[in-house]
């Protein structure tokens, strides 16, 4: 399987502290990635570096085997097009209709018009399970799950071909976690996306998941296929997926 994503040696500073030490990631083409770690770890600054909403302090990431780094800005915004990202809370527009939410980008940045745009966010939002009442309510009128529902149509409204999921299932009842896990799932191969998740939900990620990451102070410690997960090999991963206290990282120093 080709690679769609090639992170090579990558930092991130902060000033004087060092978020990403030298990572080094690939993804399949059509694969889902799912990244763990504690609060800190730098996760959520990874994804939001490989999406092109952080600039890193050094390193490499090719997309399609091009170093998106060295794009300008016309290929930044063609790039960005083929980008879907599901933020941690949702992150919808208060002021906005919900099918406004989800047609956004495509109204205000693919200048497609308010008729037709409607018509794709109805869609897009049958899609994860909402009816077409849904669309002219504003956010503050649904629940957390139908919130999450709607961020989610919203990631995939311009039929993204890479998508980042931060936090997909936090604050969520397990049941509805599991809902917007087999939306995540259903909607990724429909599309034939690339996604990357940053999940603290063990269960989330096994099921999402094709090869699983571990990122721990700024660097990956353990990659491999979601089959090799338990028997990893690795004391870090071993007692992060199990939720022990007791182990090499020590969280009450976090």
């Amino acid at each position: 399987m080709s690679s769609k994503i090639e992170i090579k040696n990558l930092r991130k500073n902060f000033s004087e502290k060092e978020v990403l030490s030298s990572v080094n990631l690939g993804v399949d083409k059509s694969s889902s990635l799912v990244i763990l770690g504690g609060s800190g770890s730098g996760k959520s600054v990874l994804i939001k570096i490989i999406a092109g909403l952080i600039e890193p302090s050094s390193g490499s990431i090719n997309i399609d085997g091009q170093n998106i780094l060295s794009f300008n800005s016309k290929q930044k915004s063609e790039l960005m097009q083929k980008i879907g990202f599901l933020f941690q809370g949702g992150a919808l527009f208060d002021s906005l209709s919900v099918w406004e939410n989800v047609a956004f980008r495509l109204i205000h940045h693919q200048k497609i018009t308010k008729f037709d745009a409607k018509k794709i966010a109805i869609s897009k939002l049958n899609s994860v399970g909402l009816s077409q009442k849904t669309a002219d309510l504003l956010p503050s009128e649904l629940s957390g799950g139908m919130q999450k529902r709607v961020s989610l149509a919203r990631a995939i409204a311009s039929n993204p071909e890479i998508i980042f999921f931060d936090e997909p299932t936090t604050g969520l009842d397990p049941i509805m976690a599991d809902v917007i896990n087999d939306l995540i799932i259903a909607n990724s191969k429909e599309l034939g996306a690339t996604t990357i998740t940053i999940t603290h939900d063990m269960h989330s990620a096994r099921k999402i998941s094709d090869k699983i990451a571990m990122l721990y102070e700024g660097k990956i410690i353990w990659c491999g296929d979601i089959k090799n997960l338990d028997d990893s090999g690795n004391p870090f991963v071993d007692q992060f997926i199990n939720g022990r206290a007791k182990g090499p990282i020590n969280f009450l120093n976090k």
